[in-house]
């Protein structure tokens, strides 16, 4: 009887062990996860969706130019109120800057897509993520939401929601300086 438990005790202690570190391994798999954010200081997937044309645009990876990528879409109230300031630093940066709108097609309409780049009179490549895999990599989950990019490919600014044209302008300013800086610098 004292040997059954005995035994009873250990196999309790063994399973709680277990649980409990299994619990430590849940949580750092969840951490893990939430790193796959593509958010500053990690490198932005890269993929090829079509713009308006069915023409492949690359987004992701090295590039000429800072990219500013803007996931949106058509029923998207806080997405038209920024629209104007989208086209606005399109045209003030064009030079050193790239700008792509990416249509969360897969949950939207996509001649009401069509329609609100029309009304909008965006003059920057609008992207088509019909199947909903360019939302899906850069886990974006609310609109809009909007990433800086610098020519590494490394994600170097999250936007989620709106904000002001003169903070998109600071945040652009100061990353093309950085750029300008870095490619300035020789390598050793």
């Amino acid at each position: 009887m004292k040997r059954s438990i005995v035994l009873i005790v250990i196999v309790l202690a063994l399973a709680g062990a277990a649980i409990y570190q299994n619990k430590g391994k849940h949580n750092e798999a969840l951490a893990a996860s939430s790193d796959m954010l593509p958010k500053p200081g990690y490198t932005a997937p890269t993929l090829q969706l079509p713009n308006l044309d069915d023409q492949p645009e690359n987004i992701g990876g090295k590039r000429d130019k800072l990219l500013l990528l803007n996931f949106w879409a058509s029923w998207c109230g806080p997405c038209e109120l920024e629209a104007p300031d989208l086209q606005a630093l399109s045209k003030k940066y064009g030079d050193k800057l790239e700008l792509y709108g990416v249509n969360a097609t897969s949950m939207d309409k996509e001649r009401q897509a069509r329609e609100f780049v029309d009304q909008q009179q965006f003059t920057f490549p609008i992207l088509m993520d019909r199947d909903g895999k360019a939302t899906d990599l850069y886990k974006v989950n609310q609109f809009p939401t909007s990433l800086l990019i610098d020519s590494n490919g490394v994600v170097r600014e999250r936007v989620t929601g709106v904000i002001s044209k003169s903070k998109w302008e600071s945040m652009i300013e100061k990353w093309i300086a950085v750029q300008e800086d870095t490619e300035q610098k020789p390598s050793a």
